[in-house]
């Protein structure tokens, strides 16, 4: 890149980690790369990835999430236990918390549910995990993705799309309104008269609603940067609305730079519309990068990831994924109006397949081509040498694409091993990403101002 065509210097390209807390990363066959690290139920694992961030400058790590093990396919657990197919799934909260100790400016998100928890629940836990990091924490928020999860919660299936989102907009309301319930002096800590708080600082929440009622006051006070940031994923066009409401930093998957130019520019739009300003929310893109001294080790890496895939993991994580068994049926037919109807699960990556396969009925190898390297292409891919990689990562930024980049790893630690150790310092030297934080909070890094009271509504 010229250096005409570099960002300002007070915009930097948001780095973003998307991490599981699983056995393997959003790449099912991850494990099976043999410099994988095979320590995955261990704080030292996370804790190791949390450092190499910081030690790069990354902004945020958030910890996906789903609420069950894959058991769509054939109706059982058994592919995804014995494949090692996201089979493991621990509570991404302690994680969250074990790679915020093990750091001091690394923001770290977890991924809740809406659909299958309490909204007070989520207010305090998250709140006094953004007390305990310093104001570094964030909530990604999801409505759940298939009737496995639903049946983790004793209800016999998913609620449908426009409900979980109606319900996650007024989870949304009770939240914020907890956090908004301490102000921010409201702290006096008076040894001598015994006084610790002023109660007319502390108020009641009172919400009664359609899906919630919950009186408050949140017993937790505001942290550093006012409240945790808020995390969002949204693609449908009801996810989309959802998150331009409420979304701070939202996760959205652009195949294609000139793709993501036009969605980046609605999306803001959008967010302006919901009566928000669009500079204080970041729209960062998901890619899997791979990256090596050279071109062909890069493409090395990359025919080796492709040999790790097996057809089952496909399967397994796409009947995950649509909420639909996907065993039992020629891998030519196409699915009928009715079946794509009873696809319930992710309504944006559907209508994906159907755009790209050019037809409202494909196939199952439809939506395998769609998914190649069993999700490696639900991401772009970005591979070749530091400068080769940077250079795409830099064009989009500064044509308007995208506040940042989610990066996924293809294995771990390897991918974010050579990303910091080659790619990270090539973006610096262009100032296209921080070398230093610019404090002690997520907000301050990111660029997002601090939280104030009432600024939600």
């Amino acid at each position: 890149m010229s250096k005409s065509t570099a960002p300002s210097a007070s915009r930097k390209m948001a780095l973003i980690a998307f991490i599981q807390a699983q056995n393997c990363s959003n790449f099912p066959a991850s494990w099976r790369h043999p410099a994988a690290a095979t320590d995955s139920t261990t704080a030292a694992y996370y804790q190791r990835i949390a450092r190499e961030l910081e030690a790069a400058r990354f902004d945020l790590a958030f910890v996906d999430d789903r609420l069950a093990m894959p058991d769509k396919y054939n109706n059982s657990h058994r592919d995804a236990v014995e494949y090692g197919i996201r089979t493991v799934k621990m509570d991404p909260n302690p994680i969250m918390l074990a790679m915020g100790f093990a750091t001091n400016y690394l923001g770290v998100a977890s991924t809740c549910s809406t659909t299958y928890n309490e909204p007070f629940h989520i207010a305090r836990s998250f709140s006094t995990m953004d007390l305990m990091l310093g104001g570094r924490a964030g909530w990604n928020v999801v409505t759940s993705l298939n009737d496995s999860e639903a049946a983790n919660y004793g209800r016999e299936k998913h609620l449908g799309a426009e409900e979980r989102y109606d319900r996650a907009d007024e989870f949304m309301e009770v939240v914020l309104g907890h956090w908004d319930t301490w102000e921010d002096d409201a702290i006096i800590i008076d040894k001598p008269s015994g006084r610790f708080a002023d109660p007319d600082k502390v108020h009641p929440l009172g919400h009664k609603g359609e899906w919630f009622a919950s009186a408050g006051p949140l017993p937790v006070p505001r942290s550093a940067q006012g409240r945790p940031i808020i995390i969002q994923a949204g693609g449908s066009a009801r996810g989309l609305e959802f998150a331009a409401r409420w979304g701070e930093v939202i996760f959205s998957l652009f195949p294609t730079k000139e793709v993501g130019q036009k969605k980046y520019q609605a999306l803001k739009a959008q967010i302006a519309k919901a009566g928000r300003n669009p500079e204080h929310a970041r729209i960062a893109t998901a890619c899997f990068p791979v990256v090596a001294e050279t071109r062909a080790m890069a493409e090395d890496q990359v025919a080796l990831l492709d040999s790790l895939v097996k057809p089952i993991d496909q399967l397994v994580n796409l009947s995950e994924l649509f909420n639909y068994d996907f065993a039992g049926r020629g891998m030519d037919d196409p699915f009928s109006d009715a079946e794509m109807e009873n696809m319930t699960g992710n309504q944006s990556y559907k209508q994906r397949v159907v755009d790209i396969s050019g037809t409202k009925n494909p196939s199952t190898n439809d939506f395998l081509k769609v998914t190649h390297r069993a999700t490696i292409r639900e991401f772009p891919l970005i591979y070749g040498t530091a400068g080769e990689v940077a250079d795409q990562m830099e064009d989009w930024f500064v044509s308007g694409a995208c506040d940042g980049f989610v990066t996924a790893p293809t294995y771990i630690p390897g991918t974010y091993e050579d990303f910091c150790r080659l790619v990270v310092p090539e973006l610096q030297r262009r100032g296209v990403v921080k070398s230093e934080y610019l404090g002690p909070t997520l907000r301050e890094n990111l660029g997002i101002p601090r939280a104030e009271i009432g600024d939600w509504k």
